[in-house]
């Protein structure tokens, strides 16, 4: 499955909203996990379009970076790093995100 996260993020980098859903299941969920707290961010592909048009009109310049990558039979770590430039110059944020796959698509994704 690391070849589709790197497609994935690929498409990120390019913008590419559709490609990036041609690789979710119908029912993606983007979770985030911070502390205690875990939310779904969001759920199913019409969600995700959103939540990326919204993430891409509000930080345009952002490219993710995949640092390190390990594969297991169903997921994916990756140890990613978004850039951007912000107002007051460049900035960066780092993070663990997991890729739950079910077959070739992307199910869940945990960061």
């Amino acid at each position: 499955h690391e070849p589709r996260v790197r497609e994935y993020v690929a498409a990120f980098n390019a913008r590419d909203i559709d490609a990036m859903l041609a690789m979710v299941t119908e029912d993606v969920q983007w979770i985030s996990v911070a502390g205690h707290t875990v939310a779904t961010e969001t759920e199913g592909k019409a969600r995700l379009r959103e939540s990326l048009t919204a993430y891409f009109a509000s930080m345009p310049t952002a490219r993710s970076e995949l640092v390190w990558v390990q594969a297991t039979a169903s997921r994916v770590a990756a140890y990613e790093r978004v850039r951007w430039q912000g107002a007051s110059g460049p900035r960066s944020q780092a993070g663990l995100a997991v890729y739950e796959f079910e077959g070739r698509l992307i199910a869940r994704v945990y960061y």
